[in-house]
């Protein structure tokens, strides 16, 4: 929802108003009381429906190496010392995409009228997330926009290539499975049954793998309407899982418990919360608001859990590491360097070392998942249909020994 407001900044005195994208009035007031504002007028935009279709549309068109240019340009052009409207105006005449430059136009006039940079970009969710969103305030707090820019850029660069390593490691077993299913039914409902008719009208023998796999033929002709149901069924079980909080929290251990691609889907995962927390920890986000944002982005409810209480941890006056120490979904080496940075006051450096090990980790498990799945899978499906193509062809073996 976007909450438009009215104010005073505490430190200069100045009338301020803008625009603010949170799910609700408190959040958006606990927002603004942190940047030091004294609100006098507070309420929700009413945003017309062509507004929303426009927002998603601009965010479905923004492609992840557009935004990683965006961010790493922005960047030179601050360090060149050029005022960020005037950064904003150039860079929205270079994007090649329509609805990025529309965004910036917007955004460029935001900034021009005296909102920040950050407010800006609040309008725009669909583009600029949450992890952005923070840690340019931080940026523009600190005074070091710039380099919080390049941090961006990296961060967004490795989790597109991190994510694109994992998502084709686990699409060529999919699509295989899919194909070969396919091919399957065909082959026992069309040609197996066809070619059983025709050997059985010239006084053929069935032999006992034959029967065995026409018995699977009849149920699948006869009994389709029982698979589509079964299928039916865990499709609409995983559904109202998903929108069940608990139902959620299970199917996220059972991601993270599948052989071989659990480990693989827990360090991307781990990739992604260390790298948050390390880009955050480098810009100087407040402690407590990255591990709400690593818990956020995280996507999984188990992980999320587990840095909820690191900063229920913190709260009390303990470590960042001791929760992570007694989750079984940490591994001992994450508490382990966490725990020596917190000791060291350099726990920046090791949030970062943390990231870059499991990110060159999952890149090697996807590339060698993806090595040994390509002739598992052939050797799996070739199988499976040789052996029905064996079935259709014993029948006419003996057809042959009994002339």
């Amino acid at each position: 929802m976007v909450y438009q407001y009215k104010g005073f900044d505490s430190r200069t005195g100045k009338e301020v108003k803008g625009r603010l994208n949170v799910s609700s009035k408190t959040e958006a007031m606990d927002e603004l009381k942190r940047k030091g504002l004294y609100v006098s007028e507070l309420s929700e935009k009413k945003e017309l429906f062509l507004n929303k279709e426009l927002e998603l549309k601009i965010g479905k068109s923004i492609k992840n190496q557009d935004f990683v240019v965006f961010c790493r340009q922005l960047a030179t052009l601050l360090n060149a010392g050029m005022p960020i409207v005037d950064s904003i105006s150039l860079l929205s005449e270079q994007v090649s995409s329509k609805a990025f430059k529309k965004a910036l136009h917007e955004i460029y006039s935001d900034i021009r009228s005296g909102t920040s940079f950050s407010e800006a970009c609040q309008k725009f969710p669909k583009i600029f997330d949450k992890i952005f969103i923070h840690m340019v305030i931080a940026g523009e707090t600190s005074g070091d926009l710039e380099k919080v820019m390049n941090r961006l850029a990296i961060f967004y660069e490795k989790e597109h290539k991190i994510r694109g390593k994992v998502k084709s490691a686990m699409m060529y077993p999919i699509v295989v499975s899919i194909v070969a299913v396919f091919v399957v039914i065909i082959l026992l409902t069309k040609v197996l049954p066809s070619l059983i008719h025709n050997l059985l009208s010239i006084g053929g023998e069935i032999p006992l793998p034959t029967k065995i796999v026409m018995s699977l033929s009849d149920f699948l002709i006869a009994k389709w309407y029982v698979c589509l149901l079964v299928v039916s069924f865990f499709a609409l079980l995983y559904i109202l899982m998903k929108q069940n909080p608990k139902g959620q929290y299970l199917l996220d251990v059972i991601k993270l418990k599948i052989p071989v691609f659990g480990v693989l889907y827990q360090k991307q995962i781990i990739a992604r919360v260390v790298r948050t927390m390390a880009s955050q920890f480098a810009s100087s986000v407040p402690v407590l608001q990255i591990l709400k944002m690593s818990a956020d982005v995280s996507g999984n409810l188990v992980i999320a859990k587990v840095l909820e209480q690191s900063r229920e941890s913190l709260r009390r006056g303990s470590s960042l590491s001791l929760p992570l120490a007694q989750s079984w979904v940490f591994p001992k080496l994450v508490s382990q360097m966490v725990a020596i940075g917190e000791e060291t006051g350099q726990l920046d450096t090791m949030l970062e070392k943390i990231a870059e090990f499991y990110e060159e980790d999952v890149e090697q498990m996807a590339n060698r998942l993806s090595s040994i799945l390509e002739p598992f899978m052939i050797v799996i499906v070739g199988g499976v249909v040789g052996l029905i193509v064996l079935a259709a062809m014993l029948p006419m073996f003996s057809i042959y020994e009994n002339m």
